[in-house]
């Protein structure tokens, strides 16, 4: 019998994996995460209170008054949002490609759901700015340029200082695009300073109008226009989440090792007014 050792064509299996190209996630890292450790499982409400202004009175050496009872305002923060991995990985697969396989997959099933938790928190906070600190709109939207993407940011920063919106702590989240106009204005690139010359060699992305830069392909966009450039504060929303189940088991009816895990968050925006949001399209 004739031998078909000349028409074996070997399969190789790479130990290595290839590298995924991913979304940054920005969001999630820009808002207020203090109950964090309060929720247990999906359904949980952390009641969130808030404490009203205070009387201040002029003191005449006479007796003050009696003290003021204190007014304050409670929101509900509702773990409303729950979201799962299943994934399998056979005896086969695992022998043949040698990979850590199963620690592969728990990576990419992480980033799966920061993924989603990354475009939920954006659309949740464009919903939630108060109605007076906008630029642009879906009908009218802005179109910025090279020369004035860098005013539409000081733009932005007026709104916020209107609110009483603190300086520190400012963000601003734009899309690569966006970015691109920014890089064209020496306002941006040319004041030198060590943390604007690190983007230049590839660092952070930056700073401009006194906010800290982020760049996300997941702004919230309409196909391709109406990008919503949100800026604002960590007091403007509470965030917090908790992977409460995460189970390996083998299946009964395969060679296989498998791995579940539950994850569960929710958000809120508490300050409204610690947003502002400008609706641009690209020239």
């Amino acid at each position: 019998m004739a031998s078909n050792l000349a028409n074996f064509i070997p399969e190789i299996w790479s130990a290595r994996l290839l590298e995924h190209l991913d979304n940054a996630h920005v969001y999630a890292r820009l808002m207020n995460r203090d109950y964090e450790g309060e929720i247990r499982a999906f359904g949980d409400t952390v009641h969130i209170n808030q404490i009203g202004d205070i009387t201040i009175s002029d003191y005449t050496g006479a007796d003050i008054t009696g003290p003021e009872e204190l007014d304050g305002t409670q929101q509900d923060l509702t773990i409303n949002q729950a979201k799962y991995f299943n994934f399998q990985v056979k005896d086969m697969d695992n022998a043949q490609s040698n990979p850590k396989l199963v620690d592969a997959a728990m990576q990419r099933a992480s980033y799966g759901i920061n993924d989603v938790i990354d475009k939920y928190l954006a659309n949740l906070l464009v919903a939630g700015v108060n109605a007076s600190n906008v630029i642009g709109s879906d009908t009218t939207p802005i179109e910025p340029t090279a020369a004035t993407a860098y005013d539409y940011l000081v733009d932005l920063g007026v709104l916020l200082n209107e609110a009483n919106v603190p300086m520190f702590g400012r963000w601003v989240v734009v899309p690569p695009w966006y970015h691109g106009l920014l890089l064209k204005d020496e306002r941006f690139v040319g004041n030198g300073t060590g943390y604007n010359q690190a983007i230049l060699q590839g660092g952070l992305v930056g700073e401009a109008a006194g906010f800290q830069i982020h760049l996300s392909n997941n702004v919230p966009n309409t196909s391709g226009a109406k990008y919503k450039v949100l800026a604002g504060t960590a007091a403007a929303g509470a965030f917090a989440e908790q992977l409460v189940e995460l189970e390996a088991y083998r299946l009964e009816k395969n060679f296989s090792d498998a791995v579940k895990g539950l994850h569960v968050f929710g958000a809120k925006v508490v300050q409204p007014k610690a947003l502002a949001l400008m609706t641009c399209d690209k020239e």
